[in-house]
């Protein structure tokens, strides 16, 4: 019973997307879980059909004693069929392993993001304000900004492309 309330409390949507499984697993879960429910909804069918047989009702109610008779003996001596489930089982747990498998892989991606995140806002957090920052130490980071400014005033070019256009010409002559 406790499972049944853990499982009506848990946000399924909300699940797969915070835990950026892969159209796969969650078809598979989905899928999975659709057949839970199906089959909890026929076993409660099944369990609420009375399961006893009121022998004396019929003895009252029909002449031919003997088919009454024979009835109750073949109910005595039913068995029920058992079946073999092994095939089931290790279905599931082929299924399990599977799910572990991509779980534990999304795992090992949400931690290598993560640290990502952490890297770059520690980055964010120490990094100097713009302003701060001087022309030498911009070509240092970006040696691609040097050698394209270098190139410039080799060919003679002292404006920016496209600067005037996007900002404007700010001279006053």
């Amino acid at each position: 019973m406790a499972s049944k309330a853990v499982a009506a409390t848990v946000d399924f949507a909300r699940l797969y997307t915070s835990l950026g499984l892969g159209k796969e697993t969650i078809a598979s879960l989905q899928a999975f879980r659709k057949r839970h429910g199906d089959a909890q909804r026929i076993h409660a069918q099944l369990a609420a059909q009375p399961t006893t047989v009121d022998l004396e009702h019929y003895r009252s109610v029909l002449r031919n004693k003997a088919v009454v008779d024979e009835a109750e003996k073949i109910l005595r001596d039913f068995k029920p069929v058992t079946y073999d489930v092994s095939t089931h089982i290790k279905a599931i747990e082929t299924f399990e392993t599977k799910a572990v498998a991509k779980a534990q892989e999304t795992t090992q991606k949400i931690d290598a993001e993560l640290k990502d995140l952490q890297a770059t806002l520690a980055n964010i957090e120490e990094a100097r304000p713009f302003e701060d920052l001087t022309a030498e130490e911009v070509g240092k980071a970006h040696p691609r900004i040097v050698e394209a400014v270098e190139t410039m005033i080799k060919k003679g070019k002292w404006t920016v492309p496209g600067y005037k256009e996007k900002f404007g010409d700010l001279s006053l002559m």
